[in-house]
C-alpha cells in the first residue's frame, strides 16, 4: 500500500510499505478514505525529530470502511463506516471507565513512562503505524472506531478522530461559566474549532488571537472578536487590549491552543533545531533530559487570564525542562487544565450536533483536499502557512 513516512527533518514521503494485517482478536483493518493533517504532526516534521525513526508512518485522523475483523471484535463488521480516535483505548480499564481514554491501563507504553499509544506519533507513543495511508490496522476495535452512518460527506464525521474532541475537551476544561468569556491563543484548526464550540457551549465573548490574516478573517466570519499579533508591539499591549475588553479583569479562561512551536524565544528555537540535526544517539537523550519549549503563547495566557480563572492547555508541548511562572500562577490562584483530549469521553456530546444545519461549521471547514500522493506538498504548504493553509485532507 501507498503511506506518508517520516524520513528526517522536513522530509516525508510517500512511499510502498506492506499492507497491515490482523494480529491480535481484536484488531480491524480499515480502508481509509479520508486522513487529515494535524497541526501535531507538524511537531514530528520539524521539533520532535530525536523521538522518530526513518519509515515510521504518519497521521492520526482516519475515516474509513472496515475490511476486516479479528475475533475479538464483536460490533464491526466489514463494509462498516467508522471515525478511528487517534489514541488507542481498551474501553475496560479504571482509566476508561472514567474517561481519561489517554491514560489507559491495558495499552500505556510504559517502556517510555507513557499514556496510551498514538497512531502516528514517536516512540514515546509506541510507534504506532499511522493513518495517512490507504489502510490502518486498529488495535483495540472492540472499542475504539465510532460508526457513522453512510451518506453525509467524510467531512461531516472525520473531525471526530481529533480536531472535534481536543477543540470539545479545551472549551471543557476551561470551565467558562455561563455568558462569561474566553480567549483562544491560536487560531489552527483546534483553536478555530474551539472558538466554534465556545459560542454553541454559551460564551457570551469569544476572543481570538493569531498573525495570519486567513486564520483570523475564518474565525472573525463566526462572530469572534479577533486580534491580531501584528497589531501589538509586543505580548504585554495585547494582554492589556483584552483585559479593556474585560472590565479590566481579563478573561474567565484562556485556551492554548498554539503549544511549542509558538513564536518568540530564540534560544529555544536554537536547541530544539540543534537536537533535530544531532545523531540520533545524543539527540533522543538530550532530548529526553534536557528539551526545551517555546513558551510564549503559555506565559501570554498565563498574564492575561483573569485572577481565579481557568487555563486549558490544548497545544501540544515535549519539554522536560521548561521554566513556568509558578510564583504568578500561585499568586493569581489559577486552575489549570491540559492534555491530549479523551476522545471517547466527548463523541456522544459531539455526535448531536454533526447535523443537517452544520452548527460548528464542519462541512466547509477543510480548506484543502489533496491526494495522499501530494503529502509531502501539504506539508511543506501548512508548515509555512502558504496559501490560506488552515485544515488539509487527503485522500489515498
Amino acid at each position: 500500500m501507498k503511506a506518508v513516512t517520516w524520513q528526517g527533518k522536513r522530509d516525508v514521503r510517500v512511499e510502498n510499505v506492506p499492507d497491515p494485517k490482523i494480529e491480535e482478536p481484536t484488531d480491524a483493518i480499515i480502508r481509509i478514505t479520508s486522513t487529515g493533517l494535524c497541526g501535531s504532526d507538524l511537531h514530528l516534521y520539524e521539533v520532535l525529530t530525536p523521538f522518530m525513526t526513518p519509515g515510521d508512518i504518519l497521521g492520526h485522523e482516519p475515516l474509513g470502511i472496515v475490511e476486516e475483523v479479528g475475533a475479538g471484535v464483536p460490533d464491526l463488521q466489514a463494509g462498516d463506516r467508522v471515525v478511528v480516535p487517534f489514541q488507542i483505548a481498551c474501553g475496560n480499564c479504571w482509566m476508561c471507565l472514567t474517561g481519561l481514554q489517554t491514560q489507559c491501563e491495558t495499552t500505556q507504553v510504559h517502556s517510555e513512562g507513557m499514556g496510551a499509544p498514538i497512531f502516528g506519533y514517536t516512540r514515546l507513543y509506541g510507534a504506532v503505524p499511522g493513518a495517512q495511508a490507504e489502510y490502518l490496522r486498529v488495535p483495540q476495535a472492540q472499542y475504539g472506531p465510532i460508526k457513522v452512518p453512510e451518506g453525509p460527506p467524510d467531512d461531516r464525521f472525520v473531525y471526530l478522530s481529533d480536531v472535534l474532541p481536543t477543540a470539545w475537551q479545551a472549551v471543557a476544561y476551561a470551565d467558562i461559566p455561563e455568558g462569561g468569556s474566553v480567549a483562544v491563543l491560536g487560531l489552527g484548526p483546534i483553536g478555530d474549532m474551539a472558538c466554534r464550540v465556545a459560542r454553541l457551549r454559551g460564551a457570551e465573548q469569544v476572543f481570538g488571537v493569531d498573525l495570519v490574516p486567513e486564520r483570523l478573517a475564518r474565525v472573525r466570519e463566526r462572530g469572534v472578536e479577533t486580534f491580531d499579533l501584528r497589531s501589538f508591539h509586543d505580548e504585554k499591549e495585547l494582554v492589556e487590549a483584552i483585559k479593556d475588553s474585560t472590565d479590566g479583569r481579563g478573561p474567565d479562561a484562556v485556551i492554548d491552543a498554539v503549544g511549542t512551536e509558538a513564536h518568540g524565544s530564540h534560544m529555544a528555537r536554537l536547541v530544539q533545531n540543534a537536537a533535530a540535526v544531532m545523531p540520533r544517539k545524543l539527540s533522543g537523550p538530550m532530548a529526553e533530559r534536557l528539551s526545551v519549549d517555546r513558551l510564549t503563547a503559555l506565559h501570554t495566557a498565563i498574564e492575561m487570564v483573569r485572577r481565579g480563572g481557568t487555563l486549558s492547555i490544548s497545544g501540544v508541548y515535549g519539554g522536560m525542562a521548561d521554566p513556568m511562572p509558578l510564583l504568578t500562577m500561585f499568586d493569581k490562584q489559577l486552575q489549570v487544565r491540559m492534555g491530549q483530549a479523551n476522545v471517547r469521553r466527548w463523541s456522544d456530546e459531539i455526535i448531536p450536533h454533526l447535523t443537517d444545519d452544520d452548527p460548528l461549521g464542519v462541512e466547509d471547514f477543510a480548506t484543502h483536499r489533496m491526494p495522499l500522493s501530494e503529502a509531502p506538498q501539504a506539508y511543506e504548504m501548512f508548515q509555512q502557512k502558504r496559501d490560506g493553509a488552515v485544515k488539509i485532507l487527503m485522500q489515498p
